[in-house]
């Protein structure tokens, strides 16, 4: 790949690394809802969701507009219950994120009079917000200074540096934050911010990036970007069987399961067996998902012949006509609207 010759380090020409970006976005930048205000409260519910959701499934399955008709404000999201809360952010997994959410809500009302603080410390003492998203609120919603690291910004970055240690390290981290510091714009927070997170979504991308249309491509250090960022070796991912029970009674309620423990607590879902258990009846349907560093085959299997079954902590049989409106995992929902359907 022809590769533009940097013509001047980004430390030593801020201001042009800084106008670059700004007049590339003015002509190229997105117009996401989240751009289209500077309400703290709506802006952080845009950061929380994006964190491990892509921002094409955020937007094209209507995440982000229905979650602010449901929750309008900090004041109804900390007063909201959680089997509202959990259908509201269904489809968006690491459903911590959104009780977190709630969290910051409640500490917001509780000390700073229902206004989000401005001040970096004042935002990181926050429930569930770290140097990101203080830095991503102070930016987005405030327009003040602010450095905003995440993976886009960190790739941008150890390509213009020439950067060839490992990112995602302590070390490399810290350098990304240092240099991010070093390169903010106290002119233009917001759209800096925004241009080097949109540049690493679109022209900086991994793998190989379009240099050739990079606004600034004469500050880049490095000579081959196909190569950075160097990340540490990635966690090996399980295969995992997971054998479900299909089982309505007499009145075609179905059996379903209220989960427990921190990720999925209060979700709704089929009841599962150990494969021994249950691995000999007929299966009604398949399906395959990942979460976390496992990918999982997901086995529904059909119960209705068992003559003993008992039910187990958790387990309550429910009306078919409430089942989809409770808040259930996205693999169960699907399997579950799928099967409901067919009968």
């Amino acid at each position: 790949m022809l590769k533009p010759m940097m013509k001047s380090g980004a430390l030593k020409n801020r201001e042009g690394f800084r106008e670059a970006l700004a007049d590339w976005f003015s002509q190229n930048g997105k117009d996401y809802p989240w751009r289209r205000t500077k309400d703290a409260y709506a802006v952080l519910i845009s950061e929380v969701m994006l964190q491990q959701t892509q921002i094409a499934t955020v937007l094209g399955r209507g995440f982000y507009t229905r979650f602010l008709e449901t929750f309008p404000d900090v004041e109804s999201l900390a007063a909201a219950e959680d089997e509202r809360l959990l259908k509201a952010w269904e489809g968006l997994g690491y459903y911590r994120r959104v009780r977190m959410l709630r969290e910051t809500a409640r500490a917001v009302i509780a000390e700073h009079g229902g206004e989000f603080p401005t001040e970096l410390e004042a935002l990181m003492k926050l429930p569930g917000v770290g140097r990101y998203t203080a830095g991503a609120l102070r930016a987005f919603a405030f327009d003040l200074s602010s450095a905003v690291v995440d993976g886009n910004v960190a790739r941008v970055l150890s390509r213009v540096m020439d950067f060839s240690a490992p990112v995602d390290d302590t070390s490399g981290n810290k350098q990304m934050w240092e240099w991010a510091e070093a390169l903010a714009d106290p002119q233009r927070p917001r759209i800096y911010n925004s241009a080097l997170m949109e540049l690493g979504q679109t022209i900086c991308r991994p793998g190989v990036p379009d240099c050739l249309s990079c606004p600034v491509a004469s500050f880049c250090k490095t000579r081959e970007p196909e190569n950075l960022p160097v990340k540490r070796q990635k966690t090996t991912v399980t295969q995992v069987d997971e054998h479900a029970l299909w089982l309505r009674d007499g009145d075609g309620r179905l059996l379903l399961h209220r989960e427990g423990g921190k990720r999925r607590e209060g979700l709704w879902k089929l009841p599962t067996r150990d494969a021994a258990e249950i691995s000999n009846l007929p299966v009604l349907d398949e399906h395959r998902y990942t979460i976390t560093r496992y990918r999982v085959m997901l086995r529904v299997h059909d119960a209705s012949g068992l003559k003993r079954f008992k039910t187990a902590d958790g387990e309550v049989w429910q009306e078919a006509e409430a089942v989809l409106a409770l808040a259930m995992p996205s693999p169960f929902r699907r399997v579950i609207e799928r099967l409901l359907g067919e009968n």
